[in-house]
């Protein structure tokens, strides 16, 4: 099959929070055109994963970002019968938004803020509604404070 790919490509994304919401884009190019997701992008060559995520959010988004942390590593390949059409390595991280007025640019037709109670009206993945709940879990148990967590009281 001609065009099938030589090698896996890297990518990265990030659960984007603000005031207890998350960043979601629109697609605005292949794959996924027109779909809701995370925004991120690929890796270039030489680019450290972090400086990339940091590079794409801003270019489809507009803001800045701090990484927190690691959230998952997965893989998305797509097959025609037996052979491999696309194959991409997705690294998403769990990140707090630290600048910037939202709004869509690059490869995003839209960008948005959503409440975790809205989330599924925007139809994303199951992949992706699975790392948002689990980057705001995180995001929510790191803002619990030791008392509450199990940890030991102050007197």
């Amino acid at each position: 099959m001609s065009g099938a790919p030589s090698a896996p490509v890297v990518g990265v994304g990030g659960v984007l929070v603000r005031e207890g919401k998350v960043v979601l884009i629109q697609r605005g190019k292949a794959p996924l055109r027109g779909h809701w997701s995370l925004p991120g992008g690929t890796v270039e060559l030489g680019e450290p994963l972090v400086q990339a995520l940091v590079r794409e959010v801003r270019e489809e988004t507009s803001l800045a970002v701090s990484v927190v942390e690691l959230l998952t590593v997965f893989d998305r390949i797509e097959r025609v019968g037996r052979h491999v059409r696309s194959h991409f390595v997705i690294v998403d991280y769990l990140c707090e938004v630290t600048g910037g007025e939202l709004r869509a640019g690059s490869d995003a037709a839209d960008a948005v803020l959503v409440a975790p109670g809205e989330l599924d009206s925007y139809g994303l993945t199951p992949k992706a509604d699975e790392v948002i709940r689990k980057g705001l879990a995180v995001w929510n148990a790191r803002a619990v404070p030791t008392s509450q967590a199990g940890g030991p009281e102050q007197s």
